[in-house]
C-alpha cells in the first residue's frame, strides 16, 4: 500500500511539472497581443446673431454637427493591424435654408509584417464616401440647386500592397506599388453624365491601376494641442501623360483642448481631382465643441 501511494505521489508530481513546463512553453510560443482602442466623439456648435440695425451686415445662423473617430491597433512582434474609422456630419442653418458644412465617411484597414528595421510589407483597403446629398446652390441652368454628390456617388475603394516606413510612433509613410482605385457612382443621373471620370455614360464603376503614396503625421505638438496631417497621392500610370493622371488630397486637423471635455478644432482640406474639377478645391471649418475621449 505504501509503495502504491509512493508511485501515485511521484506520478502526480511529474504530471504537474510537465503541465507547468507545457504552459510556460505555450506562453512563450503564443504570446497574447491585445488590441488597443482610442475612441473620440463629440458635438460642435457655432452661433451668430445680429440686430436689425447692425450696420456691419450679417445673417443669423447656427451650425451644428457631430463626429466619431475610432482607432484600433494590434501590434505584435512581426505583425500589426490598424483600423481607422472617421465619421463626420454637420449643418449650417440661417433660418431660410439648411446646408451641409461637413460630411465624411472614411475607413482605412491595414495589415503589415515587419521585414526590416522601420520597414513593413503591408496590404490595405481604404473606403471613402459621404452620408447625404451635396448641392451647388443656384448653379443649375434654371437657377435652382444642382445635385452633385450623394451617398455612394461618388465612393472610392482603394486596395493596395506595398512598403510602409515607420521611423517613429507619430509618423508613417506608405508606398503602394500595386494599387487598385475604384470609383463608384451609384446614381443614374450622375452616371449618365459620366461624372467623376466615368468612361461611358451609364457606367457605375471605374477601375484604375495607380501608384500610391501616403504620408501621415499625428502628434501632440504642445500640451493640449494635437496636430494631424495626411497627404495622399494617387498616380494613374496607365494614362500618366493625360490631364488628371494625379489625384492629390491634403488633410489638416488641429485640436486645442480647453479642458477635459471642451475643445476648439480647425479642419482644412485641399484637393485636386481633375475628374471632379479642373481647379484645386478647398474647405475649412473652425468649431468649438464638446469632446469625449476613451482609451483602452
Amino acid at each position: 500500500m505504501k509503495k502504491l501511494l509512493s508511485i501515485i505521489t511521484i506520478f502526480v508530481a511529474i504530471r504537474s511539472n510537465a503541465q507547468t513546463n507545457s504552459d510556460s512553453t505555450q506562453t512563450l510560443i503564443l504570446p497574447k497581443v491585445k488590441w488597443t482602442h482610442n475612441v473620440q466623439t463629440g458635438i460642435n456648435l457655432t452661433q451668430s446673431s445680429f440686430s436689425d440695425n447692425w450696420k456691419g451686415g450679417g445673417i443669423n445662423s447656427i451650425s451644428y454637427g457631430g463626429f466619431l473617430n475610432v482607432l484600433s491597433k494590434n501590434q505584435g512582434i512581426k505583425w500589426s493591424i490598424n483600423s481607422d474609422l472617421q465619421l463626420q456630419l454637420g449643418f449650417l442653418d440661417n433660418g431660410k435654408q439648411t446646408t451641409k458644412n461637413a460630411d465624411r465617411i472614411f475607413y482605412d484597414l491595414k495589415a503589415g509584417r515587419k521585414i526590416a528595421k522601420n520597414w513593413d510589407l503591408f496590404v490595405s483597403s481604404n473606403f471613402q464616401t459621404q452620408f447625404q446629398e451635396g448641392y451647388l446652390y443656384g448653379k443649375a441652368k434654371d437657377g435652382k440647386d444642382s445635385l452633385v454628390s450623394l451617398f455612394m456617388a461618388p465612393a472610392y475603394l482603394t486596395s493596395s500592397i506595398g512598403l510602409e516606413y515607420k521611423p517613429v510612433t507619430y509618423f508613417w509613410a506608405r508606398f503602394g506599388v500595386g494599387t487598385l482605385r475604384q470609383t463608384f457612382v451609384l446614381n443614374d443621373a450622375l452616371s449618365a453624365n459620366k461624372a467623376y471620370g466615368l468612361e461611358n455614360a451609364g457606367d457605375k464603376i471605374r477601375n484604375q491601376a495607380v501608384l500610391q503614396a501616403i504620408l501621415n503625421y499625428d502628434r501632440d505638438v504642445m500640451k493640449n494641442i494635437n496636430l494631424k496631417f495626411r497627404s495622399a497621392t494617387n498616380w494613374d500610370y496607365i494614362r500618366f501623360d493625360k490631364p488628371g493622371s494625379i489625384v492629390q488630397r491634403f488633410d489638416l486637423n488641429l485640436t486645442m483642448k480647453v479642458n477635459k471635455y471642451i475643445n476648439t478644432n480647425i479642419q482644412a482640406v485641399l484637393l485636386y481631382d481633375y475628374d471632379q474639377d479642373k481647379d484645386w478645391q478647398r474647405s475649412q471649418v473652425l468649431s468649438l465643441g464638446i469632446l469625449y475621449n476613451w482609451t483602452r
